[in-house]
């Protein structure tokens, strides 16, 4: 599709117009004559959009637009200034965009101009090619699981292809099938969304070279690129417009690739990968395009549209609403998919995943290498997003550089956070056993509940003494949201809970919160401890989200509402958050165990003894999930009975319904 610019068959009027809409955008702009600061990405598909409007519409006016920006690519000696020049991102993008112009113009470009492109791509490919040999097993070059590995090998690949370069092909196709063998099956991907949509991308453009080139397809090789449209989709806001912000996020609308959607729906038959591509690329698109803050954006990508988009993949919009990703150990969970549903989202993993941090192990072991560069992963497992009536009630930080727990919905022990946490890569050189991971996931589709239990004890500096941190989630139909964080320590300590919120939690007489965002509320009821010293502070976490652009400074501002408990060795926190106009919770008398319930819908939890006892309920299990009128739900339960009635008595755990 992408060397030849030949499309699947069948009308596709509105990507047509896309492109060439894209193909005139900067008509109005000069370009530049020296190498400006920031990045310079954006230059590839100034060039290579409008050649491919070319080479469908037949205008010379695209042709001459294509040569302007190929002509200013060209003359600067070096592609990339502020870092790392001709040998990352700026580098990986333009050899890219450039290589195809080149292919797809070659010819009708004046023999001057088509010569100094040719050599221009030559000397930047090897450039390239030579960087990423001399440094293996350090940075982009084996950083297997992240965006700069990927866009800078897909760059070096369309070149090789289009110049003939086997060297450079074959290095990059054997990295690709190394990241491929590696990526998690899952789909997930621990650089979170915004990395997702900028980086996933150039893994299908190399996929796309690879089998028109070679004849060699590898789409489903390891089951990561058939399986990540659907985290894609999970990490959606209800409404479909923003984004889960989970890992370096610059915003919250910067998670839409249409031409990725297209290609995706089209190789894997996905309905709804196919509806989310025309979303983005109607609807969405212009909002997302001035709102998002990654360079070069959504509106670049039209020759990708064009190319992708299959015309005989049916649409259809999305109705799953639950959904768990073993690999990030990452629940998801929504009451549905209007502007108004309400959607948790909730994670524990080892740094960059569970596959990622066991093969880097290997890795350092036996090559000396370092190959996990997860700089855009935060310290945050355990931690979770609530969204509901269109808003972000509670909320991550976005993206930062000296990444802390503090930063998240999570616990501090004596006011710390995770050991060697406070910089950018707070994963690099801590020890192998320093992992997170969820436990007791039920996600089961028809009905409703979600329930996951984080291990985050060992994430803590070992001088802390913590022996136990676990914090269970769960997730009722309606969108009630119950935490129990169960902690013990080898000698007293302050343990203490923290919330963030977009704007200050609200006080009321009843001794609960109001979590405020626009029109949208939510209740905070916290059962236990009852002599919590609660303050509410402001937390700024300031962050550059480019390398090519040093002087670029964000900052954001969190609200952070802070439950402290006395010193103990011991700690607990019962927490319910009713979003809208739920029923108030009201804590349930157990004589053994914990329970929280929102009226028609209750939730007794023992994650660690495993007994519950109560009135009408006896149980030896994690979790049961109780709505009137219906079936009841446990999480690794042996036994359980109702009313004198004996349900369930196993001699393994199970989790699911009974009856």
């Amino acid at each position: 599709m992408l060397l030849s610019a030949t499309p699947p068959p069948g009308p596709r009027p509105a990507q047509e117009v896309r492109l060439y809409e894209e193909a005139t955008r900067h008509r109005g702009l000069t370009p530049p004559r020296t190498h400006p600061l920031a990045s310079i990405t954006w230059l590839g598909p100034a060039a290579s959009n409008p050649a491919l409007a070319y080479r469908v519409g037949g205008d010379p006016a695209h042709l001459a637009e294509s040569r302007r920006w190929i002509e200013a690519a060209v003359r600067l000696p070096h592609w990339g200034r502020a870092h790392m020049p001709d040998h990352d991102l700026d580098a990986g993008w333009l050899l890219h965009h450039l290589a195809l112009a080149y292919k797809w113009i070659g010819d009708d470009l004046p023999d001057g101009v088509r010569a100094l492109l040719r050599y221009k791509l030559l000397l930047q490919g090897r450039r390239m090619y030579e960087f990423a040999v001399a440094s293996e097993g350090r940075w982009w070059s084996s950083s297997y699981w992240q965006n700069h590995n990927w866009i800078c090998y897909a760059g070096l690949a369309t070149a090789g292809y289009v110049l003939g370069k086997e060297e450079w092909t074959e290095r990059a196709k054997d990295n690709l099938g190394t990241v491929l063998d590696l990526m998690p099956q899952d789909g997930s991907h621990a650089e979170g969304v915004v990395y997702w949509r900028y980086g996933v991308p150039f893994l299908a453009i190399h996929l796309d070279l690879l089998q028109e080139a070679e004849g060699i397809d590898w789409w489903d090789r390891g089951g990561f690129m058939s399986h990540t449209f659907r985290y894609r989709l999970h990490q959606t806001a209800p409404g479909f417009a923003f984004n889960v912000d989970h890992g370096d996020c610059h915003d919250r609308r910067s998670g839409h690739s249409a031409g990725l959607y297209y290609r995706l729906g089209a190789q894997y038959a996905l309905p709804e990968a196919q509806w989310m591509g025309d979303l983005a690329s109607g609807e969405l698109l212009w909002k997302e395009a001035a709102e998002s803050g990654v360079r070069p954006g959504i509106l670049p990508e039209a020759y990708l549209e064009y190319l992708w988009y299959d015309p005989s993949v049916p649409a259809a919009r999305p109705t799953e609403t639950r959904a768990f990703f073993p690999d990030l150990g990452l629940l998801a969970a929504r009451t549905g998919w209007d502007d108004d549903a309400t959607l948790v989202s909730f994670k524990a993993s080892p740094g960059g995943g569970h596959r990622a941090w066991e093969t880097t192990a290997k890795h350092r072991a036996e090559q000396g290498w370092e190959t996990l560069n997860q700089g855009h992963h935060h310290p945050d497992s355990g931690s979770f997003v609530l969204v509901s009536q269109g808003a972000f009630l509670a909320v991550d930080e976005g993206y930062s550089n000296r990444k802390r727990a503090a930063h998240h919905n999570l616990l501090l022990v004596d006011g710390q956070g995770y050991a060697d946490e406070d910089r950018y890569h707070v994963y690099r050189d801590i020890p192998f056993e320093r992992q997170a991971r969820q436990r007791d996931v039920l996600v089961s589709p028809d009905c409703g509940w979600a329930h996951a239990t984080a291990e985050i004890a060992a994430m803590y500096d070992p001088a802390l003494g913590v022996r136990r941190l676990d914090r269970t989630l769960v997730f009722t139909p309606s969108g009630g949201l119950v935490l129990l964080d169960l902690a013990e320590a080898e000698a007293a300590v302050e343990w203490t809970f923290l919330l963030q919120t977009d704007r200050p939690t609200e006080a009321l007489p009843d001794g609960s919160r109001l979590i405020r965002s626009g029109a949208a509320t939510a209740r905070v009821r916290q059962f236990a401890p009852t002599d919590g010293r609660v303050v509410c502070e402001v937390t700024e976490v300031v962050a550059n989200p480019t390398s090519s652009t040093p002087e670029l400074s964000l900052t954001r501002t969190l609200h952070t509402l802070r439950s402290t408990t006395a010193r103990s060795a011991e700690g607990l926190f019962l927490t319910a958050i009713g979003p809208g106009t739920q029923t108030d919770a009201a804590r349930v008398p157990c004589a053994e165990g914990q329970g929280v319930t929102f009226g028609t819908e209750t939730v007794l939890l023992s994650p660690v003894a495993r007994r519950i006892r109560t009135e009408g309920v006896s149980a030896d299990a994690a979790a049961v999930l109780l709505t009137s009128g219906g079936a009841p739900y446990v999480v690794a339960a042996t036994r359980l009975e109702r009313d004198g009635t004996v349900l369930l008595d196993v001699p393994e755990p199970y989790t699911g319904k009974v009856g």
